[in-house]
């Protein structure tokens, strides 16, 4: 617009100096180079630089390094780019405004700009979130906070109720012997006093007839049977803590936690399984046997090495999965049960007939590292959070102790329920345990020991062996009918996996998590299955 308006004034001076009779061409080149001469300046000043060299504030930027991408000063330059491709800035940068270099630059820059805001954006709802998140929780601390002190407040009105209820019975039988006994007390002061009256004023006929009335008073056996029901009434009482509610409130994080909200958003999905294709099988019977085996208990504890438990065999065996033998073999003292995987290296043995159990070492040679006694005959075992779980009869219970033989519980099991308590798992999920009896049945309960559900089927005879699945169902071993049949974690529905026609008497079954096999025990067979 200013060159415009230059050769504008050009030649409207030139009009005026010709009109003036001054030469026409000589002013018109005096003004044109004079306005060329200003549009030089105007494009010399623009491409000035100004911004300032932070390093080297009295300096000036007016260099940038394409090999570096770095601005800078002289100095910069001379210190740190001589051998650099350096371009100055005011020869390069006429026109830049009209480049694809700079709509690029303004391109990226918006669009950069729209992330923000987006980011920002989030980060509100994020912020809003994170306050609408911790007033939920607040409020879930204080209303569970607000359940309990409910739930505690009832037991306590009902204990106290109770107490009060105790207190006003007793005291009813402690006051009627009080009454019976005061009634007496003055019966007999008045028989005593007429007894002496009489006598004083030798009046005989009235000191017999009082005789008689207290020797009529003396057989009386009223106080004695106050004295009978004093002795009854039980005074001496006191209040029992709950062990349970002690255990709970002594464990650390027992109110609640915070939960990562991942797990309540999208849950893993647990494979079902609907299917057991057979494998093989491997043949365990060695040449010392004496009878044909009976595995009582697998464990796997690497990936191609399961240890057995024969017992009618008194051993413990070895097999190699890859070679399909018996690599090692140990004698017991007694029968062995169950097994169950300590660590890498250890697993426990029960012994149901000499109600111990074997800490062992599988390094190496197979070692007892220590005997644990155990009261009641114990068979099925499990491993769960540094305890082992263990399922004893005479009583029947589940013994839970330390691999040291602490005992910390005791989970007595209902008799109307249990008759011969066997096998044992454990569901991590419902905090559940389940046992097989002999009594065809399987059974559910909680840690306290109280039956969540019980299952029958007339397929389910003679019920051993079971196997927890990823989904939360079972794989039980029914050693009657021969089948290996999978139950719900809830109990309530089951279906055949394995018929009895492939199997004698199949007793226990565990899983190599490395192979993705089930190994079924079946006399000197220990058939192999898929699970993939």
């Amino acid at each position: 617009m200013d060159f415009v308006w230059n050769v504008k004034n050009i030649f409207v001076k030139t009009a005026l100096l010709t009109i003036n009779g001054s030469k026409p061409q000589k002013v018109t080149n005096f003004l044109t180079k004079r306005a060329w001469a200003k549009k030089t300046i105007q494009r010399k000043d623009s491409a000035v630089c100004t911004e300032k060299c932070t390093r080297h504030g009295n300096k000036t930027i007016e260099f940038f390094c394409t090999q570096h991408d770095s601005l800078g000063c002289t100095v910069c330059i001379t210190l740190n780019h001589r051998a650099c491709k350096i371009d100055y800035i005011p020869d390069k940068c006429a026109g830049i405004g009209d480049t694809e270099e700079y709509r690029e630059t303004m391109k990226k820059l918006e669009q950069k700009i729209k992330e923000l805001h987006e980011v920002m954006k989030r980060a509100n709802v994020e912020d809003k979130e994170i306050d609408s998140c911790h007033d939920k929780a607040l409020q879930e601390i204080v209303k569970f906070r607000k359940e309990i002190n409910d739930h505690l407040d009832k037991s306590q009105r009902k204990i106290q109720a109770a107490i009060d209820k105790k207190k006003s019975a007793d005291k009813q039988k402690a006051q009627e012997v009080i009454k019976i006994c005061s009634n007496n007390y003055t019966e007999i002061c008045k028989l005593k006093s007429n007894l002496q009256d009489s006598k004083a004023s030798q009046q005989h006929g009235q000191l017999y007839i009082n005789i008689k009335q207290a020797q009529s008073n003396l057989t009386s056996d009223e106080v004695q049977k106050a004295e009978e029901s004093l002795a009854q009434t039980k005074t001496q009482y006191i209040f029992e803590r709950s062990k349970q509610l002690e255990n709970v409130i002594s464990k650390k994080g027992i109110f609640g936690k915070l939960s990562d909200p991942t797990s309540l958003v999208t849950p893993k999905k647990k494979k079902t399984i609907d299917k057991l294709p057979f494998k093989d099988d491997i043949n365990v019977r060695t040449e010392s046997d004496e009878n044909d085996c009976e595995i009582s208990g697998c464990v796997v504890f690497t990936s191609h090495k399961i240890v057995l438990a024969d017992q009618i065999n008194s051993k413990l065996k070895v097999v190699d999965r890859k070679s399909k033998v018996v690599v090692e073999e140990m004698s017991l003292d007694c029968r062995p049960g169950d097994i169950t995987l300590l660590s890498q290296d250890q697993i426990a043995v029960t012994m149901p007939f000499s109600k111990v159990i074997y800490i062992m070492s599988t390094a190496g040679k197979l070692s007892v590292i220590r005997k644990i006694p155990v009261t009641g005959e114990c068979r099925g075992i499990t491993y769960h959070q540094d305890r082992l779980y263990v399922v004893c009869d005479k009583p029947n219970c589940v013994r839970v102790l330390d691999i040291q033989g602490n005992i910390h519980n005791t989970i007595f099991l209902s008799d109307k329920v249990f008759d011969s308590p066997n096998y044992i798992a454990f569901n991590e999920d419902s905090k559940l345990i389940y046992i097989s009896d002999f009594s065809d049945s399987v059974a559910s309960i909680t840690l306290q020991g109280d039956v969540c559900a019980v299952y029958k089927n007339k397929d389910v005879r003679k019920p051993l062996g079971m196997l927890m699945l990823a989904d939360g169902s079972l794989l039980v071993c029914c050693c009657d009918t021969g089948i290996i049949h999978r139950i719900s974690g809830d109990l309530t529905q089951g279906q055949t996996m394995v018929n009895g026609r492939s199997m004698w008497c199949p007793w226990f079954i565990c899983y190599n998590h490395y192979q993705k096999e089930v190994y079924i025990s079946d006399g000197n067979q220990l058939n192999v299955f898929s699970l993939q």
